[in-house]
């Protein structure tokens, strides 16, 4: 709320503070009843030097917003600043054919692959055939699942820059395989989870299947 209104209203209201806004809408007004009214500016300032015309303040001019400096040197003035490094002097660095991210392009190395890339790609996995891989089998074929769907999500964005007009097809057949061995690996990981679950309950419930061998060796 502006001073003047502010002022305004504790005139003519003349009431305690229960009548009065809550504080935070006019702190103001609040400390103006509860301390004694003394006009004060809105910035301090320091006086100037009589017959000088100097400003004795030295934090004057400095702006945070604005970024400029004092009037007078600071103590790390003397200091020289430091330089940043010409990329001409910077030492060339050897491209590494082995490096990880060729991954995410086809063999070619170009980041729009051909249809016929794109085509050659054989069925994806069956449940029956995944139940029979071990758990590092499954993960290690996920995460090769996760890098040819970014080179594919790779080649889509090339496609959609250069506005090719072809390869959309094949890609998307493509990714549809991919993402049914993805589908396929989660299915075998939910059925190994329900039965370790389940073991988990019979051996709870005091169930031994050694036991069971030992009685049917007996009886034979």
């Amino acid at each position: 709320m502006h001073r003047q209104s502010v002022t305004r209203l504790a005139r003519q209201c003349g009431n305690p503070l229960v009548e009065l806004p809550p504080p935070y809408l006019a702190p103001s007004l609040h400390f103006s009843l509860i301390r004694s009214p003394i006009q004060s500016s809105n910035f301090s300032s320091t006086a100037v030097a009589a017959g000088h015309g100097r400003d004795l303040s030295k934090s004057r001019g400095v702006s945070a917003i604005h970024r400029t400096g004092p009037k007078f040197k600071l103590g790390a003035s003397k200091y020289p600043l430091p330089k940043p490094v010409s990329p001409d002097a910077l030492e060339k660095r050897q491209p590494n054919p082995d490096h990880g991210l060729w991954g995410f392009f086809p063999k070619d190395r170009q980041a729009l692959s051909t249809p016929e890339y794109d085509h050659a790609h054989g069925r994806s996995w069956s449940i029956q055939e995944l139940r029979e891989k071990s758990w590092e089998d499954l993960h290690a074929l996920w995460w090769v699942c996760v890098k040819e769907r970014n080179r594919i999500a790779t080649s889509n964005l090339e496609r959609q820059r250069m506005k090719a007009g072809y390869g959309e097809w094949e890609s998307t057949e493509r990714e549809r395989a991919v993402r049914v061995t993805q589908k396929s690996i989660k299915h075998v990981l939910r059925e190994r989870w329900y039965a370790w679950e389940d073991a988990q309950k019979l051996y709870n419930n005091g169930y031994r299947p050694q036991e069971d061998a030992e009685e049917a060796s007996s009886t034979a």
